[in-house]
């Protein structure tokens, strides 16, 4: 086992945490070292009854419980993450291999949701429509949709299942949650937070295990009424394609494959500087990752090197280490992905900038790495890399650059860089993504919507788009005899 002090997972049904009752077995891996950190026994079948049965008892008190009193647990659970962010932040590190740093902000970023959330589920507002007849009083209320069933990836395994949590507490609903297997102790802090702050038995509860059987029991359900799902867009269909049989509500949060658009009015170094960190966060293993870089022909050759230069210097290596400014890959899948579709665009005639290449023969460690003339034939302007790589091709007018951004079925995120603001203006509107930034990165925020079109899913997490997705419309009509 992991030396290093990690918490024993377990599932949360009903206020208790207990042990699953499967025979299934899963080993939680550090990435950085690839020893193990734990032994996760699955949740059984039973145990998904046992949640649902659990979920459906808390429902009317929690949909009955005021605003205020739904948002005073929202916002201690908030405080509780921020005293605890140190240790958090080290269970980020150990189970998915982000640095330090970037866990500490993750924390951060998940308290802020909450306490979002917990404001804004006092806005859910309702209004009253004028009657065209004399007696009768005209009202539409929003009302929590019912128990929420919410599945979450590996990347973000704390951020994202605040995002779902926290807006279907506020908005009333009580939710199952079922994260990833290969990083559970993230949300567990999450949850055990929540329980903490004084969140009723059964109003909460998570799942560990494998996530087929589960998600399908879970959906196929009739006691859960809203279903909504972050991970890839293949099992997000099949997922979406199971809730429809069922009527049920979904909301998918899917893959992305963000294009960077950099107009020849743009200092390409400090461009290059400001894209590097945001492109190298989480080892690239974000859906709002910048992915594909078309840079106009003028300053071409100086982003290239740019770009280069702060990617090779780059520190690479356990996110323990305050020195490290980039971790490893969260698994040996995303290494041989990664690997591949390198190995494809330098065959389809793309150029080795930097990296290229597994780091070390320990850990599930990628160089940082900058490919140059990649053209659109190879696999990875199509295909999501999900790494710390970057493919990048040269444009020469709005309009070619514009339709090959928008030529992959994605459309979550697009960037774009400029100094003429009408160019900003028609390039944000032409960009088929549900977030466009415009020499800007900052389109993830708790008050802001996320989430995408096309392939990239439906609906909306964060800000008021993301409070009513847990939300539904009665109209009252209302006479006096």
């Amino acid at each position: 086992m992991e030396e290093r002090t990690y918490p024993q997972p377990a599932q949360f049904i009903g206020g208790s945490w207990r042990e699953g009752r499967s025979d299934a077995v899963v080993e939680v891996l550090n990435p950085a070292t690839e020893q193990v950190l734990a032994l996760v026994r699955c949740a059984s079948a039973e145990d998904v009854d046992d949640a649902i049965l659990a979920t459906v008892e808390a429902n009317e008190s929690w949909r009955l419980a005021t605003a205020v009193d739904r948002g005073r647990v929202l916002r201690d659970a908030a405080a509780l993450l921020r005293a605890r962010e140190q240790a958090i932040a080290r269970v980020l590190c150990l189970e998915q291999g982000k640095p330090l740093a970037e866990g500490v902000r993750e924390v951060a970023m998940a308290a802020d949701v909450l306490e979002w959330s917990a404001e804004e589920g006092r806005r859910a507002y309702g209004r009253i429509v004028p009657s065209r007849y004399r007696g009768i009083r005209q009202f539409v209320v929003r009302e929590p949709i019912g128990p929420v069933a919410a599945f979450t990836p590996w990347n973000l395994p704390l951020l994202t299942p605040a995002m779902k949590i926290g807006a279907a507490l506020a908005a009333g609903c009580p939710v199952v949650i079922k994260p990833s297997e290969e990083t559970p102790a993230a949300t567990i802090a999450l949850v055990r937070a929540l329980a903490d702050a004084g969140l009723p038995p059964g109003t909460l509860n998570l799942l560990l295990g494998d996530p087929a059987p589960i998600s399908h029991h879970l959906i196929s359900h009739p006691a859960i009424r809203k279903v909504t799902f972050t991970g890839s867009t293949r099992v997000g269909k099949e997922l979406a394609a199971l809730a429809g049989t069922h009527a049920k509500r979904i909301a998918l949060e899917l893959g992305g494959h963000a294009p960077v658009l950099v107009f020849d009015d743009c200092d390409p170094r400090r461009v290059a500087e400001a894209i590097a960190p945001v492109k190298f966060r989480n080892a690239g293993q974000l859906c709002v990752s910048p992915t594909r870089f078309f840079v106009q022909d003028a300053i071409y050759e100086e982003f290239v090197a740019a770009l280069a230069s702060v990617a090779a210097s780059l520190p690479v290596g356990d996110g323990l280490d305050s020195k490290t400014r980039m971790g490893p890959l969260a698994n040996a899948r995303r290494v041989m992905a990664v690997d591949a579709l390198v190995q494809d665009a330098l065959a389809n005639g793309a150029k080795l900038a930097c990296g290229g290449r597994r780091l070390g023969d320990r850990g599930y460690f990628y160089a940082p790495t900058v490919l140059s003339d990649v053209p659109d034939r190879a696999r990875i302007m199509s295909e999501e890399p999900f790494g710390p790589v970057v493919p990048i091709d040269r444009f020469a007018t709005m309009n070619e650059v514009v339709a090959r951004a928008n030529s992959v079925p994605y459309g979550l995120a697009s960037f774009a860089f400029t100094r003429d603001l009408a160019r900003a203006d028609e390039v944000a509107s032409r960009l088929e993504a549900g977030m466009v930034g415009v020499n800007s990165f900052y389109i993830a925020q708790a008050e802001t919507p996320f989430g995408g079109v096309k392939d990239s899913g439906d609906g909306r997490e964060s800000g008021i788009e993301g409070l009513d997705g847990y939300l539904v419309t009665k109209f009252v009509s209302q006479g006096y005899l």
